[in-house]
């Protein structure tokens, strides 16, 4: 070629085919990148099935899987058909092609670029939209098996008198399918539209008819099928009204039918239903028409009537018919909409009492002894104490405490007691020295169980422990200690093998232990190690040697996370609790059977209502199912994970949910039998809180049972927000042994208080006998107050308790220096007509990483104290805070010598007077190591007055019992 460019020519370049070297290289890279995908997709399948098949749930994990590849297949292939058929139908009803219009010689042009693939063009647009319509319906499994195995509910809905069963199980599948007949129609529409355009079936520009005869029929039927589905709606829509939300002035989530709804709405889904109807079928009459007239006429008609129908008229009976007389148009539905939702949240059965507020008791020394006996008053905070556990127990910094501790019921003594207790689980950010073997195999597990009494602390104000020490010991016997699973432990462990693992340190040195359980996946074979090093992205687990015979992967460890993955239907509660049952450590789970089809029944949002104070501020306590919106929900089952094996049993708790029951029958033998349950673990069980949250929001504004109240709104209250944490988040529920004025004996309970809406004081007392084992248990009790008079609300009494003098002074001392207050739980107890408020008052500072007990805050009747006891403050606030001595007989004419003429009482008094001076240096030091020491100083040396008077009394005249010496300094200094 001449040179045209002006520059010299070089060598010409031949730009030929790859070399068969660099073709072999390039097709094996291409397999291998293939071969890898294949595998990690493979690798993910394979470590699903080999942990449900070491936890024995399989069968979930086999009915999940069939579920979705039936779902995926069935539906994927319809939508396939029917967006195929349509496009080869269309192609099939071409009319002969004559390019006379620049519209045709352009499409002509595309017409021919595409012959030589139409086929494969047709499979690729098939399979795509088939492979995304499966991909949804896939996802719809629990749909499917819920109307599979749809088990009746025996209760009718109000209106259409179906059984709930219905709305629960069936209209959620009839709505899936109808929505996925509309996507299938809308797409065959366009598919088979395009289609036509393409060969000139439609035209936009060209002179003549804008559609041939053919491509009108097809078109037609399809939209013809489309306003059918219409028309399926529109009769599918009268019977959701009985489930449908809409905003009404006493609630935001009301839900069923309203006078509007009954007389505007439902004749208009009817009417528009017929004219649907008839629309279709004017579509379908167009095969032998071939005339567009009257379907458009038609369907203009059906447009204007779901305007007018649908629209106008419902608004016009809205205003000139409710509005002006809204209480007796809405009083039946209202009546409805209170009854259906009382049963679908299981508050039905709720026993609403009037209470006074105020004592009738005039005789303070009763009710002091009365307290005892109506509650065992926890003063150990389960929320604040954890940093107190991990300080005194947590002994080595591999373990730790959650930051709420839980609370229980433990026999000593032969009486069931309040205990807190928490485990002392694995903290990897506590390992000496941080690397893979560490962290995944010589430090892999937690030990033993810590637990400290509910109602008291020692002199320090630290826990009084029954459980302590490393390996544990005390009151709970002999158990396997070891944690393997808890809620802190979030990472795999690799266990069994060759590598032995830290079981815990003493005064001789580092114990190792190898796991023996049979939990976990077994990684002796190496595809099952190739498997896991893809699913975890590490390597090292293929090759590593800490790897050998017996070696087994655990990891889905935490207890929510087992339960959720072996019964993926249920909810489950964010507070799991740790329990010694049977000689094992076991973590037992409360999970709910939920619903969003019940009829009439309100809705609640679960992540909002379960929201507190405690949720809002640590993350070891989570909010059940963030977003999910049910209204219909049971404490169906109770779930126990063994903290050494991991293994997972699920009993049925609530016999007659007919929801469990369906997914019983989907998933049989994942359920165990409610009378499997033991009895120790009975005793261990609880009504769960979120429940219970759940129950207390609905209480709010469902506590009345006739309309007319329940419209007015003269009678809501609201969940008071913590008046002890400033997250401004509801008061949490709190579990405490209590006697309600109706029972004979205290009960172990959850408890709350409700206020006036937008008000302070108190409205009510809520309490639910929490004990699994009782006869009464999950009745909810709730103590009414009088709307004519002001009974003092929490945040109120806290108020209270700041603003006295003396009170807001001491806490200001105990505010010295560096140190901080914390408020425990603000506790509340009905006794004989009033309110008693008690408030432990913690201490974190002066030198101390944790806080101790160091005041109580009671209130009752008016009266407060602020005491460095309970029992203290009870005495103070009950007017019993000290002994009277009795005048002496007259015939006695001897008197015990003078004190000071006593040089062993006046040296016990000098040493108790230095005591009592040390320990308010101490105090205002913020030492309260120092503080301790003065206190136990003091209590000896007013020993030995009292024994020196005593000994002084047999010789000249008999002292009281408990009389103080005269002089003496109190034992109880103030701050």
């Amino acid at each position: 070629m001449p040179d045209r460019g002006g520059g010299p020519t070089g060598p010409r370049i031949r730009v030929g085919r790859p070399s068969r070297r660099v073709r072999t290289l390039l097709m094996t890279l291409g397999v291998l990148a293939v071969l890898g995908m294949v595998f990690t997709m493979f690798a993910g399948f394979w470590t699903d099935w080999l942990w449900y098949r070491s936890v024995n749930y399989s069968s979930v994990f086999t009915t999940t899987l069939w579920t979705k590849i039936g779902l995926f297949f069935v539906f994927g292939l319809l939508m396939a058909l029917a967006v195929g058929v349509n496009i080869w139908l269309a192609h099939r009803l071409r009319p002969p092609l004559s390019a006379m219009s620049m519209e045709q010689q352009n499409l002509d042009r595309y017409r021919m670029g595409i012959a030589p693939y139409k086929k494969w063009l047709l499979l690729g647009i098939t399979a795509l939209v088939g492979l995304i319509a499966g991909a949804s319906a896939s996802g719809q499994w629990r749909t499917w098996l819920m109307w599979v195995n749809g088990v009746p509910f025996g209760q009718k809905d109000p209106q259409f008198k179906l059984d709930v069963s219905f709305y629960a199980f069936d209209l959620p599948f009839y709505r899936f399918l109808l929505g996925f007949g509309f996507a299938a129609a809308i797409l065959s529409v366009i598919a088979a539209a395009l289609t036509h355009y393409l060969y000139g079936g439609l035209r936009v520009t060209s002179p003549g008819a804008r559609a041939t005869a053919a491509a009108t029929g097809h078109l037609s039927v399809l939209i013809g099928v489309f306003v059918a589905l219409k028309a399926v709606a529109y009769w599918l829509d009268r019977y959701g009204l009985a489930v449908k939300s809409s905003d009404f002035r006493a609630t935001d989530n009301w839900t069923g039918l309203r006078y509007v709804d009954a007389n505007a709405y439902l004749p208009a889904k009817t009417i528009l239903f017929c004219i649907a109807v008839i629309c279709a079928l004017l579509f379908f009459a167009t095969l032998w028409r071939r005339t567009w007239q009257l379907p458009v006429i038609g369907f203009g008609l059906m447009v204007l009537s779901a305007i007018l129908i649908g629209g106008l008229y419902p608004a016009i009976v809205q205003k000139f018919q409710v509005q002006p007389n809204e209480q007796a148009k809405e009083a039946p539905y209202v009546e409805k909409n209170l009854e259906a939702t009382r049963k679908a949240y299981g508050i039905d059965g709720t026993k609403v009492t009037d209470y006074s507020g105020t004592s009738k008791t005039e005789d303070k020394t009763t009710l002091r002894d009365d307290v005892g006996s109506t509650a065992s008053i926890r003063i150990m905070d389960p929320n604040i104490v954890s940093p107190t556990f991990q300080q005194l127990q947590q002994i080595r910094n591999y373990y730790a405490f959650p930051n709420n501790l839980d609370v229980d019921r433990y026999a000593k003594d032969g009486k069931d007691q309040d205990t807190v207790i928490g485990l002392r689980e694995l903290n990897l950010a506590g390992i000496p020295k941080k690397n893979w073997i560490n962290n995944h195999f010589r430090y892999t597990h937690g030990y033993g169980v810590v637990a400290a009494e509910g109602t008291s602390a020692d002199a320090q104000g630290r826990p009084n422990f029954t459980e302590s020490d490393l390996p544990s010991k005390g009151d709970l016997g002999t158990y396997e200690q070891r944690v393997y699973y808890g809620e802190k432990t979030t990472t795999y462990s690799i266990v069994g093998g060759p590598q032995k693992e830290i079981d815990y340190s003493d005064d001789n040195g580092e114990k190792t232990t190898s796991y023996k359980g049979d939990s976990g996946v077994n990684l002796s074979n190496p595809v099952n190690r190739a498997a896991y090093a893809v699913a975890f992205g590490e390597p090292q687990i293929l090759y590593s040697g800490a790897i050998g015979d017996g070696s087994r992967i655990l990891y889905n460890r935490t207890p929510k996370e087992r339960v959720e993955a072996v019964a993926p239907w249920l909810t489950i509660d964010g507070d799991a609790y740790p329990a010694v049952v049977n000689g094992r450590i076991e973590w037992i789970v409360d999970a709910y059977t939920t619903t969003n089809g019940y009829p009439y029944s309100s809705r609640t949002t679960l992540g909002d209502t379960t929201a507190d104070s405690l949720t809002a501020t640590n993350d070891s306590r989570a909010v059940v199912a963030q977003q999910n919106q049910v209204n219909y929900i049971r404490n169906s089952v109770k779930a126990t994970v063994d903290a050494y094996t991991g293994e997972v049993k699920l009993y049925q708790w609530d016999t007659k949910d007919p929801v469990l029951k369906t997914w019983m029958k989907a998933f049989p033998d994942t359920v165990k039998p409610k009378s499997e349950i033991s009895k120790d673990l009975m005793d261990h069980l609880r009504y769960p809180q979120d429940l219970f949250k759940v129950q207390r929001e609905l209480l709010t504004r469902y506590h009345v049972k006739d309309a007319t109240t329940f419209l007015s709104g003269s009678e809501v209250w609201q969940v008071p927000d913590d008046p002890t944490n400033r997250s401004g988040n509801a008061v949490p529920p709190y579990y405490l042994s209590m006697k309600m004025p109706d029972q004979k004996a205290q009960a172990f309970s959850l408890t709350t208080t409700f206020t006036p809406n937008g008000r302070d004081n108190l409205s009510a007392f809520m309490a639910v006998d929490a004990e699994a084992g009782a006869s009464d248990y999950g009745k909810i009790r709730i103590l009414k107050l009088p709307t004519n008079t002001t009974v003092n609300g929490p945040k109120q009494v806290q108020s209270q308790f700041n603003s006295q003098e003396d009170i807001a002074e001491s806490i200001r001392l105990l505010r010295g220096g560096d140190s901080e207050v914390e408020y425990g739980n603000l506790l509340t107890v009905p006794l004989d007509g009033g309110l008693l408020y008690v408030e432990p008052v913690y201490v974190r500072g002066g030198g101390l990483k944790y806080p101790l007990l160091r005041k109580v805050l009671v209130t009752y009747g008016g009266q407060t104290a602020f005491e460095n006891t309970l029992d203290e403050a009870l005495n103070k606030v009950f007017g019993t805070d000290g002994a009277t001595p009795e005048p002496p007989d007259e015939g006695d004419t001897t008197t015990p010598p003078p004190t000071s003429d006593n040089p062993t009482v006046q040296q016990a008094l000098e040493d108790a007077q230095k005591a009592f001076d040390a320990g308010q240096e101490a105090l205002k030091d913020n030492d309260w190591e120092a503080y301790g020491r003065a206190q136990k100083d003091l209590e000896d040396a007013l020993k030995r007055a009292e024994d020196a008077q005593a000994e002084a009394g047999r010789g000249g005249g008999e002292s009281k019992p408990g009389a103080k010496p005269s002089g003496s300094p109190s034992p109880k200094p103030s701050s």
